[in-house]
């Protein structure tokens, strides 16, 4: 039976043997789709690679609270501003 020391050495062996094999391939891969650009005249549009990335816009949140002292507005979402803190929240609700 192989020792400990043994088996570790051998591993090692394997991972370099294993990064290399990896490397030769990839090498290989890219070449072919290398060629099959070239011989297609493809571009990154055609496969679904942009430039520009689409930006994502969140929508602003319709108000539906009202400070009616300094005109504030809250969406109701998160955490409630300082103004509403413990008061009746129907009295600020903003009429559609």
């Amino acid at each position: 039976m192989a020792s400990y020391k043994q088996l570790t050495a051998q591993l090692e062996k394997l991972h370099k043997e294993v990064a290399a094999a990896r490397e030769k391939e990839i090498a290989q891969a890219i070449a072919e789709i290398k060629q099959k650009i070239v011989e297609y005249d493809l571009t990154a549009e055609e496969l679904g690679f942009t430039s520009k990335r689409a930006a994502v816009r969140k929508t602003a949140s319709v108000a539906k609270y009202r400070n009616p002292k300094t005109g504030e507005t809250w969406s109701g979402r998160g955490r409630s501003p300082g103004w509403l803190a413990g008061k009746n929240r129907e009295r600020f609700l903003i009429e559609v």
